[in-house]
C-alpha cells in the first residue's frame, strides 16, 4: 500500500483524484493540502466525499507532507508547483504534477508562456512527460512526472502516430478545441460565471493559449519532426470534457481505411485509446479515462476527430495511470 498525498485538494482535479484513488487497492490517501483557515475537513469542500474519507485539509511544509506520504499528487496552480517539487523530491517523495510547471522544454519557453521566471528551470527538458501512450517507459523509473494538459492529449494522440509515420505534414496543422467549463478551474472567474458562458460559445486566447507550445515541444519529443500548429480553444457551457477537430495535409496518398488502420495499430494495446468509425461525442467519454478518436478525409484533407474528460483522461485519470505505471502495477487499475 502506498500513502499518497494530494498538495491543493480543493480544485475539480483533486476531488476527481481523490474519488479515483478511493477505490485503487494499492493506495491510502494519507494528507490532503490546503492553504484553507481552519483546517476544514475535505467533505465540507467536496460534499461528495462525506463518509467515503475523514481526512482535514492541512497547510503542511514539505518535510511534513513527506513524513506522511511516499508519493504526491500536485495540483497547485502553475508557478507554485516548481517551488514545492525541489523540496519535496530532496526528501524521497515520487511527484505527479498536475500543473504545466514541468511540461514546456525550457526556462525561456516557459516564461515566453506563462509570464513568470520557472522557480526550478534545471528540470525542464528532462521531466519525463506524462502520456504513458508515448513515453510509457520512461515513466516507469521517473521520480518526477509532468502530467499532460487536457488539450495536449486530445491533439497530440491522434497526430502523432501520423507525424511519425511521414503520412501527414509536420505543419500547417489546424486544432479546433472546445472544453466544457470545468476546464478553466473551480476558482470564480467572470467568464466562466453562469450568466456570462451559459448558451453561449465563444474562442479565446486565440494564438497565444499556453497548450499550442506544448501541443508542438511534445509532439517534436516523440516524432523528432519539427511541429508546428495552429490551436484555438473554445469555450462551451457543459461541465465538462473535450472534442478536438484536428485539420492536416497528406503527405502520401490517404484513405480514411489507411489513417484508422495505421491508428489502430499503432495503439492496439493501450487500454485507453479507442479507434472509432463513427463521429464520437463528449458523452462517449464523460467519466471515463478514455480518448475515442475517428478521422475523414475532406476534399484532400486529413480531418480527426479526438474526444476525452478533461478532468479524467484529461488529468486525474492520466496521473493515476501514471501513478500505476511508476509502482509496476496494471496501468488500468482503477480506471
Amino acid at each position: 500500500m502506498t500513502r499518497i498525498a494530494i498538495i491543493g485538494a480543493t480544485g475539480y482535479t483533486a476531488l476527481e483524484l481523490i474519488k479515483i484513488l478511493l477505490r485503487h487497492p494499492e493506495a491510502e490517501i494519507t494528507v490532503l493540502t490546503s492553504r484553507s483557515e481552519g483546517n476544514p475537513h475535505v467533505a465540507s469542500v467536496h460534499p461528495q466525499l462525506a463518509g467515503r474519507i475523514d481526512l482535514k485539509l492541512a497547510d503542511l511544509s514539505p518535510a511534513e507532507i513527506a513524513s506522511r506520504a511516499e508519493v504526491a499528487f500536485s495540483c497547485l496552480p502553475h508557478g507554485v508547483t516548481s517551488t514545492l517539487v525541489p523540496k519535496l523530491l530532496d526528501a524521497g517523495m515520487r511527484v505527479i504534477d498536475l500543473s504545466a510547471d514541468y511540461r514546456l522544454n525550457s526556462g525561456e519557453s516557459y516564461q515566453e508562456w506563462y509570464g513568470q521566471k520557472h522557480g526550478d528551470a534545471d528540470r525542464l527538458g528532462k521531466t519525463v512527460y506524462g502520456l504513458p501512450e508515448l513515453f510509457r517507459s520512461a515513466i516507469r523509473d521517473a521520480r518526477l512526472v509532468a502530467n499532460p494538459g487536457c488539450y495536449p492529449t486530445s491533439a497530440i494522440l491522434p497526430l502523432a502516430p501520423l507525424i511519425k509515420a511521414g503520412m501527414i505534414a509536420p505543419r500547417e496543422i489546424i486544432i479546433d478545441a472546445k472544453s466544457g467549463v470545468s476546464g478553466a478551474g473551480r476558482s470564480p472567474k467572470l467568464t466562466t460565471h453562469f450568466p456570462e458562458c451559459n448558451e453561449s460559445i465563444s474562442a479565446y486566447n486565440v494564438g497565444r493559449h499556453r497548450h499550442m507550445p506544448e501541443i508542438e515541444q511534445i509532439l517534436n519529443r516523440a516524432t523528432d519532426r519539427a511541429v508546428e500548429v495552429i490551436f484555438t480553444p473554445h469555450l462551451v457551457p457543459m461541465d465538462r470534457g473535450i472534442l478536438s477537430t484536428i485539420y492536416a495535409q497528406p503527405m502520401t496518398d490517404l484513405s480514411e481505411e489507411k489513417v484508422l488502420s495505421t491508428l489502430r495499430e499503432f495503439y492496439s494495446d493501450e487500454p485507453f485509446v479507442r479507434i472509432v468509425d463513427h463521429l464520437p461525442g463528449t458523452k462517449d467519454t464523460a467519466g471515463t479515462n478514455f480518448c475515442d478518436i475517428t478521422a475523414r478525409m475532406v476534399r484532400g484533407r486529413l480531418l480527426m476527430i479526438s474526444c476525452l474528460d478533461n478532468l479524467i483522461k484529461g488529468a486525474s485519470g492520466a496521473a493515476v495511470q501514471n501513478f500505476n505505471l511508476m509502482h509496476n502495477l496494471d496501468e488500468a487499475t482503477a480506471l
